[in-house]
């Protein structure tokens, strides 16, 4: 199949549309044919139905828990843009402070969170905190490969007609970094998400301020399966939602100049 049919928008969208029907098709087939339990694992039209009975209630926990992975995504950026350029300038600086961000990249925020929330006691702020130390690393480490990945001919070509620091960040390495910052920012926004799913695991959180962490806990409780299927399946399309927003965000910023997003 040529290329151009395979990079098309069109197929982009039908072909894994086409297999998750066929999926999807399997495993009603599954469930229906060996009369699967489905307080083990519902088939595709108990999920559906679920959604229809239950979906103002999830509805509502997605709405919060999408407020938790904004707010934290948004801290990410701009904690992690700014941690950036400040290594950049000084690699002092980048080789005393770089460690400490891979530590808090490594370390699980499962382990330290319930800290946290004593510590903030507020369980909103706490959570973004959380999900924000999640999702920081990679726009921090994406950035400053961005910005230090920059043709070494170009800089001295700036060097040469005597370009300040500040003309040669903005004019060089800012455009040079873009694309690794828009790779940062997919992988950013589902981290973020996934940390505030597992806040909000840690906190419990009920009533007004329960999220779909809360929502699958109180499923799994109560033996709700196909519930906990349906909230999970809100997760997933809110991830791929995410992802496809920063892939449209990077086709614009990028599609007119730079080769990873040129079409071939």
């Amino acid at each position: 199949m040529p290329n151009r049919v395979l990079n098309s928008p069109a197929t982009r969208v039908a072909a894994p549309a086409i297999l998750g029907v066929l999926i999807l098709a399997a495993w009603q087939f599954v469930c229906r044919t060996f009369h699967v339990p489905a307080y083990l694992v519902p088939a595709p039209t108990d999920i559906a139905e679920t959604l229809g009975q239950d979906g103002p209630l999830l509805l509502a926990a997605l709405m919060v828990t999408l407020k938790i992975t904004f707010l934290a995504f948004a801290l990410s950026v701009v904690l992690g843009v700014a941690a950036a350029f400040v290594f950049v300038q000084s690699r002092l600086l980048e080789v005393s402070l770089f460690p400490y961000a891979i530590i808090l990249q490594v370390t699980p925020v499962v382990a330290i969170a319930p800290l946290i929330i004593i510590w903030v006691k507020a369980p909103v702020p706490a959570m973004v905190i959380c999900a924000t130390m999640v999702a920081v690393f990679p726009i921090i480490s994406n950035t400053i490969l961005g910005l230090r990945s920059v043709n070494a001919g170009l800089v001295n070509l700036f060097k040469l007609n005597k370009a300040t620091r500040w003309q040669t960040l903005a004019r060089l390495r800012v455009p040079s970094a873009l694309p690794y910052f828009f790779g940062g920012l997919r992988i950013s926004s589902g981290l973020a998400l996934i940390g505030a799913v597992v806040a909000e695991f840690v906190a419990g959180t009920g009533g007004t301020s329960s999220g779909l962490a809360y929502q699958i806990l109180q499923a799994g409780f109560q033996l709700n399966i196909p519930r906990m299927f349906a909230a999970l399946l809100l997760i997933s399309l809110t991830g791929v939602a995410l992802f496809a927003g920063m892939a449209w965000a990077s086709r614009r910023a990028l599609g007119a100049w730079h080769a990873s997003e040129v079409s071939t």
